[in-house]
């Protein structure tokens, strides 16, 4: 199965999933509040492909969490596990975010992340472990008042980065939130 094939299988699971978790979220809570407010959680799945080194290609499966701390101030995780290649990657970010909740229907952000990225050992050897952090921007669109579809960009620099390799990386993400 190629790469291209996963990732139409990713997006069609992201948008079942985003459905079968509305309907879990709304009947568990007994209603859902509004997104962005204090008190209010957000549940995020990655689903996807990437590539690391000469020739490795990866499943990427992942999953995020926040809790708005205050109105449009979020602080979360996100873990990320790289399958099917060769060494086995594992990613964990604590982030902070910041929607701003007062325009209606767009709902920018901005937000900063630490990442660990954890190597499995490759062929007897491994590789040393490596800190990154960044920083995101982009907008929110409103599906309802529960689920919502975002877009942005965001900028990644490399910690005790090696000659000879590319210390920082900018690439789009596409996001879709569900919060109860």
């Amino acid at each position: 199965m190629n790469f291209r094939t996963i990732n139409k299988l990713a997006i069609l699971l992201i948008f079942l999933g985003v459905s079968n978790l509305t309907l879990a979220a709304s009947v568990g809570t007994g209603g859902i509040s509004t997104a962005f407010s204090k008190n209010s959680t957000s549940i995020g799945v990655v689903v996807g492909s990437g590539s690391y080194g000469s020739g490795n290609d990866y499943l990427i499966l992942g999953v995020g969490v926040g809790y708005y701390v205050v109105k449009g101030l979020e602080i979360g995780i996100d873990v990320q596990h790289w399958f099917s290649g060769d060494p086995s990657i594992t990613k964990v970010s604590p982030k902070i975010t910041y929607v701003f909740s007062q325009p209606k229907v767009i709902k920018p952000y901005v937000g900063a992340f630490y990442r660990r990225t954890y190597f499995g050992d490759f062929n007897g050897e491994s590789e040393d472990d490596k800190d990154s952090f960044g920083y995101r921007a982009g907008a929110y669109f409103s599906t309802n008042n529960r689920v919502y579809i975002g877009g942005g960009i965001v900028y990644e620099e490399y910690k005790d980065c090696e000659l000879l390799r590319e210390c920082s990386t900018t690439y789009p993400e596409l996001l879709f939130m569900v919060s109860f």
